[in-house]
């Protein structure tokens, strides 16, 4: 019962016919590929626009290297607190910025909001050498505790943004899951509702290793293939790369999939929250639910298999937990865990 991330299962059988596809016969190197050129144009289908796309290895290289480019190195980007870029990339935006700041804000349900923005941007002054520079909002779709943001409060950020001269950066690791709850299109979760740059996540919904940096404004590319290349993410056979993403994307099968996962959390959410001591944290509107259980049932959920984090220490006999579901979770194991929480709960 492997509830720690939607990371520790596999890949999708497509993912490895694509690889050994393109594994068939020569390809130039470095995305001149006939691969890496059909994905910009099925993205450019997907998200109804002219736009450039860069394959990357990691969701941490998509994040740094696109914030990077729309943020100097005296520049300052507003996250939420919690939010992967500040917890969990080791600094990597501030490295490949060259010492752009990030500044975390409070928000509620794991999202930013204009106001928390709001206040923030009244402790800095345009043009003041003394002071960092504004320069961009991160928001993450889905966020880190499983909550999506409406295409209306994305439009609340972006417009915002907009009026004190700030790009609109989006964490999309999980924006399949998003979308699937959203029953919107890409197009209208994205550009459409103001984003500029999009770091666009496959490896959590099935590939091995494969994730993109979207830039909706092809000006917005400046240097990037320059910093690509400088960081090692321009690999040299990244047709590879580029095939997992048109797997990915065929026949809509990410977004068929990321329901499957947000159904499995619905699910397991309905049935632990009836567990004695049981709270749901947040709403669960993509493939994560955050509870408070009980210590002792933490307890005995783990020594039964169960597998899943601490997000927060125990306070009042009672710890927050995350469970996260997949693809490929198994049925039986969201049924299995629920009956052992139900069953004996303390």
């Amino acid at each position: 019962m492997n509830f720690l991330s939607d990371n520790v299962w596999g890949a999708w059988p497509e993912m490895f016919s694509a690889i050994e596809v393109a594994a068939g016969g020569p390809q130039l190197s470095y995305g001149e590929d006939e691969i890496s050129a059909r994905v910009e144009a099925r993205f450019c289908e997907v998200f109804e626009r002219r736009l450039r796309v860069f394959p990357v290895i990691s969701g941490t290289a998509a994040n740094a290297l696109g914030l990077a480019t729309l943020m100097p190195g005296h520049g300052v980007a507003f996250c939420r607190e919690g939010s992967h870029i500040a917890v969990d990339e080791c600094g990597a935006t501030e490295f490949y910025t060259q010492g752009a700041r990030l500044m975390t804000l409070p928000g509620r349900d794991g999202k930013l909001s204009p106001n928390e923005i709001s206040a923030a941007l009244a402790h800095f002054q345009r043009g003041l050498v003394h002071h960092l520079q504004p320069a961009a909002i991160s928001i993450t779709q889905a966020s880190e505790v499983g909550t999506v943001y409406s295409q209306a409060e994305v439009s609340g950020i972006a417009e915002l943004a907009r009026a004190n001269g700030l790009k609109l950066h989006m964490d999309g690791a999980r924006i399949a899951n998003a979308l699937a709850h959203l029953n919107c299109t890409p197009a209208e979760a994205t550009w459409k509702a103001g984003v500029d740059v999009l770091s666009f996540g496959a490896t959590k919904g099935g590939a091995l290793g494969a994730e993109a940096v979207v830039f909706f404004d092809p000006d917005d590319v400046g240097d990037f293939e320059y910093r690509r290349k400088r960081a090692g993410h321009l690999a040299s056979k990244m047709r590879f790369v580029s095939a997992q993403l048109e797997a990915y994307l065929a026949e809509d099968r990410w977004l068929a999939r990321a329901k499957r996962a947000n159904a499995c959390a619905r699910r397991l959410a309905e049935g632990i929250a009836r567990a004695n001591g049981a709270e749901l944290a947040h709403p669960v509107q993509s493939n994560a639910v955050l509870v408070r259980l009980p210590d002792k049932m933490v307890a005995r959920l783990r020594a039964e298999g169960a597998r899943f984090y601490d997000w927060e220490p125990s306070s009042s006999g009672r710890t927050l937990v995350r469970l996260v579901t997949s693809f490929a979770t198994p049925e039986e194991d969201i049924a299995r865990l629920v009956a052992l929480a139900s069953n004996g709960s303390v």
